[in-house]
């Protein structure tokens, strides 16, 4: 598992923002641009998964909001970082292992969106009441083969 982001100071970060729309292919084929082609498939779902929720959920739509994202290769491992302007978010489990979304802490709470972005991503934290995303992705040397062929 990737432990935490590489530092805004130390890494060449790139950031786009584009207002609250679903309309994202165009957004996440520049965000794939650095992923390994056998990765594509399963980081597109992922990033689409984040970028929906953003727009979505949290932004509700509003065309008037923007979603920012800072994206960054390090080494083997690629970031992003989401960030919408709505009211943020309370993320209730882990949703690791449970696909029907049972989970502990809050149960029934945890949604297949969020489930989703446990399996494509090695690294998921909320930041800023939830209106901040963190995702990282080891996609060279992985210890694992992609899950979308």
């Amino acid at each position: 598992m990737i432990a935490t982001s590489p530092p805004v100071n130390q890494q060449k970060w790139d950031t786009l923002s584009f207002v609250s729309t679903l309309y994202l292919q165009p957004v996440i084929d520049l965000l794939l641009k650095n992923v390994p082609d056998p990765w594509k498939a399963e980081v597109r779902l992922g990033l689409q998964e984040a970028l929906v929720n953003a727009a979505k959920h949290g932004n509700q739509l509003d065309r008037s909001k923007f979603i920012s994202v800072k994206y960054s290769v390090s080494g083997s491992s690629s970031w992003w970082v989401i960030t919408d302007q709505g009211n943020g978010f309370t993320h209730p489990c882990s949703c690791d292992d449970d696909l029907d979304g049972n989970c502990t802490s809050h149960p029934g709470e945890c949604g297949r969106g969020l489930y989703i972005l446990y399996q494509v991503f090695d690294h998921v934290a909320w930041c800023d009441g939830g209106r901040e995303l963190h995702l990282g992705k080891a996609v060279r040397q992985s210890r694992r083969l992609p899950l979308i062929r």
